[in-house]
């Protein structure tokens, strides 16, 4: 019985550390809606496949059209990724911004801000083709930064991206297929998975 009891213990002390020290707020339903509207999103450019010329160039309508499907989707996601944990913050009685949070925003964002800014680059320089990998490195890149710091799962994730990157920019013609596995369908399996074991029935 005493043993059992301070097993017990150690195991609440080590969930107390946990708590400190991770940002566990993550939402398994907002990851699976980012998926959801990436996947969206990389319909309506797919849709507009048959009017790409075969060296990748756009008229400024489509040129606008892409970008703003691909500003509505990140800020859908984000919007959605925020409401979210606050809600499982609140759920759980815990505080969503401390220091743990703004050390994951900004291991996140930095990463994430650099390779948006590099796919801005290309885009003016005419390198259309590497945005897809560009943005699936850096985003990878940003998830296993950022993972020191909430589940290890995020880090698992990152990796894969990171792997998508690479091969995307061996095959650069097919950008958007990569582009919709990497910010799609993985992004909808991880928020299913995250939600069976960390939030359903809790």
């Amino acid at each position: 019985m005493e043993n059992e009891k301070y097993l017990a213990q150690l195991q609440e002390i080590q969930s107390m550390m946990q708590k400190s020290s991770k940002f566990l707020s993550l939402s398994g339903i907002s990851g699976i809606l980012a998926g959801t509207y990436a996947l969206i999103g990389a319909g309506i450019v797919y849709s507009m496949r048959e009017r790409l010329t075969s060296s990748i160039r756009f008229d400024s309508a489509e040129f606008l059209t892409i970008v703003i499907t691909a500003i509505l989707v990140m800020v859908l996601s984000l919007a959605t990724g925020i409401i979210f944990s606050i809600r499982k913050a609140r759920k759980k009685q815990e505080v969503v911004w401390n220091q743990v949070s703004r050390l994951f925003i900004m291991n996140f964002m930095v990463p994430l801000i650099t390779g948006g800014l590099f796919a801005i680059i290309l885009i003016s320089k005419g390198a259309i083709g590497l945005v897809s990998p560009v943005t699936l490195l850096f985003y990878g890149l940003s998830l296993v930064s950022a993972s020191r710091y909430s589940y290890e799962t995020l880090r698992n994730l990152g990796f894969i991206f990171i792997i998508l990157g690479l091969l995307n920019s061996l095959y650069i013609g097919y950008g958007l297929y990569f582009w919709m596995f990497g910010f799609g369908v993985c992004h909808i399996f991880y928020g299913a998975y995250m939600y069976l074991k960390y939030d359903y029935k809790k």
